[in-house]
């Protein structure tokens, strides 16, 4: 009877673990989104955020934390408990280019626990409708003639649509009045109002306003034209074939977070990107779904590390000092 007694208890403990493990989650999710509604990583959190709440059986709750070029919702996200109950939705800014844009940096993005990649999100350069410049040829002339007067606005200091300006006057050598937002949303407001004059920012932001006829595009920063922007050449066409520019967004854990959670979390993001119908909303804004090879972890961890270091170079040889 005791050996009988002992051989179930055995059975239970070995029962436990996959039973525990199971019971995550157990509750709702918070999925930190580091800028503000309206922008592409909140466009495509919230895309893949509903699916997988759907295959976690609790609620994934969208939080916006603007500021600061996305270090702030970032900072908070990697302060939270290491428990998979918090996770941050950043960008190649936040979780990148932002170590060297920012002398105090609340997180190192390579020490995070990556659950895997949203999107790539294509750049393009975009002017409200009433600007003069017609082309990209029309507006490097229109700046060359009106020296600093152009105004532009991006999602913020270390953002990825600030690293695009970054990037379009490193190649130009034309400068502009840049006006920081607290995310791509609120620049597109100012610039759909006329209050701005220039944006270089990310598909899901701008493709639905240049659709609509809201702005105008005048270059895409691809090889190729995007399906749904047919009419907006490419930075070849443009004449400026070095201004290649794809962002990225991406789900990240606090450190430390248990490997059983992250996989749980990952197989959640898969799934919903292995569906056809958040597939085709992701492409309608003309950001670009990750092969299957690059939704993993480990893919992420590796993209990080990297483009901390290429954006490093760029960062630096554009001459941007720390702030």
């Amino acid at each position: 009877m005791i050996r009988a007694l002992a051989l179930a208890g055995l059975a239970l403990s070995a029962l436990a673990g996959p039973l525990h493990a199971q019971a995550f989650p157990s509750r709702a999710v918070t999925m930190i989104v580091v800028f503000a509604p309206g922008g592409p990583t909140d466009v495509l959190a919230r895309i893949v955020a509903d699916h997988m709440s759907r295959t976690l059986g609790q609620p994934v709750v969208i939080e916006n934390a603007a500021g600061a070029g996305g270090t702030l919702g970032g900072g908070r996200g990697a302060r939270a408990a290491p428990d998979g109950y918090t996770l941050t939705v950043g960008s190649l800014g936040s979780h990148a280019a932002a170590p060297s844009l920012y002398k105090s940096m609340p997180y190192d993005p390579r020490e995070l626990e990556p659950v895997g990649v949203i999107a790539g999100t294509p750049g393009y350069v975009v002017v409200r409708k009433e600007f003069p410049a017609q082309t990209f040829a029309e507006l490097m002339a229109y700046m060359r003639a009106n020296p600093g007067k152009v105004t532009l606005g991006h999602a913020g200091v270390g953002s990825t649509p600030h690293l695009g300006c970054l990037f379009l006057e490193y190649l130009t050598g034309q400068k502009t009045l840049q006006t920081p937002y607290r995310g791509s949303g609120p620049a597109m407001n100012d610039l759909v109002a006329g209050h701005i004059d220039l944006m270089c920012d990310l598909a899901p932001t701008v493709v639905p306003q240049i659709q609509a006829g809201t702005i105008r595009g005048l270059m895409v920063a691809q090889p190729e034209r995007l399906s749904v922007t047919p009419n907006v050449p490419t930075s070849r066409e443009a004449g400026l074939e070095r201004y290649l520019f794809t962002g990225w967004n991406a789900i990240f854990a606090p450190k430390d977070t248990p490997k059983p959670a992250i996989e749980v979390l990952s197989r959640a993001l898969q799934a919903a990107l292995a569906d056809p119908a958040v597939r085709a909303k992701i492409q309608e804004i003309g950001s670009l779904p990750p092969k299957p090879e690059e939704q993993t972890p480990d893919h992420l961890r590796q993209l990080v590390r990297a483009e901390v270091d290429r954006w490093a170079q760029v960062i630096k040889a554009a001459g941007v000092e720390p702030q």
